[in-house]
């Protein structure tokens, strides 16, 4: 008896050792399938990111193309003042060149007035001078502002600095014209003195 118990002990060493291996060889498949489930859980993860991804790909495209138009429209105001601010200056630059030059033909129109009754070739060589001054200011693209005796007063031109009352006259009215003035274009460089009359 003693025998068969023995016998029965190893039998059962046996059974164990032999079960043993195929537990193991079933192990490996309990993590193969484990693996397989958290690679799909981890599958179903990357799809959810490149979802995700997608998503803040378009927002960011939407943003860069957004940045792209406001430089784009920034771009453009920059060119138009720039353009306008190079205008500017050379108008500036004209009109101070004119200044210069308006006191010399203020000058001049005097001396012919003078001259007219003195001497005639005086007179002839100051009006060609007097041209000549007043093509320099046309070739700058300065004129002069068209005020006689009867003109409308317009105080965007002309600058009043005396009055009469004068029943020849309109309302308003020039009367006459102590200075030139000149402009150019719609700018003016020297509004008209003038009289005003009623």
């Amino acid at each position: 008896m003693k025998k068969s118990a023995k016998d029965d002990a190893e039998n059962i060493k046996k059974k164990k050792a032999e079960a043993a291996p195929e537990a193991d060889e079933n192990l490996p498949e309990c993590k193969d399938s484990e693996k397989a489930s958290e690679d799909k859980s981890s599958g179903d993860d990357n799809d959810k990111e490149k979802a995700k991804d997608g998503k803040d790909s378009s927002a960011e495209l939407s943003d860069m193309k957004d940045r792209y138009m406001r430089l784009l429209a920034e771009y453009d105001n920059f060119r138009k003042r720039t353009v306008k601010e190079r205008d500017s200056l050379y108008s500036d630059a004209v009109i101070e060149v004119a200044k210069e030059w308006l006191p010399v033909i203020d000058n001049i129109e005097r001396a012919i007035t003078y001259a007219a009754d003195n001497d005639q070739k005086i007179s002839e060589g100051i009006e060609k001078i007097l041209k000549q001054a007043q093509e320099v200011l046309a070739k700058l693209g300065i004129e002069e502002i068209l005020c006689e005796r009867g003109t409308c007063f317009d105080p965007n031109y002309h600058a009043a600095v005396a009055h009469i009352e004068d029943d020849d006259l309109g309302e308003q009215a020039v009367s006459q014209v102590f200075l030139k003035g000149y402009r150019i274009g719609e700018r003016v460089i020297r509004h008209s003195l003038v009289q005003t009359a009623n």
